[in-house]
């Protein structure tokens, strides 16, 4: 199986929100095994490497401004009670 077209099949479910099942034939990827190479590369840190890479290559152009964040509140965890 092609690894670049595995890749780009992922990365098109994980940033359009289509389910697993739905993903296009055009991509030539079977769903089952998109979702098997996205568990995998998940599970050996492949995203969180992927990030950092990308942090270091736009930091080392200087086009990284740390000075402000967003944080997604659908991301944190809510206490309960918590103020």
């Amino acid at each position: 199986m092609d690894e670049r077209a595995v890749f780009t099949a992922v990365v098109y479910v994980l940033t359009s929100g289509c389910a697993w099942r739905h993903l296009p034939e055009s991509f030539d990827v079977s769903p089952a095994t998109a979702h098997r190479r996205f568990t995998v590369w998940t599970e050996a840190g492949l995203w969180r490497r992927l990030h950092r890479a990308a942090l270091n290559e736009i930091g080392a152009g200087g086009e990284l401004d740390w000075t402000s964040a967003i944080v997604d509140a659908a991301s944190g965890r809510a206490r309960r009670g918590a103020r």
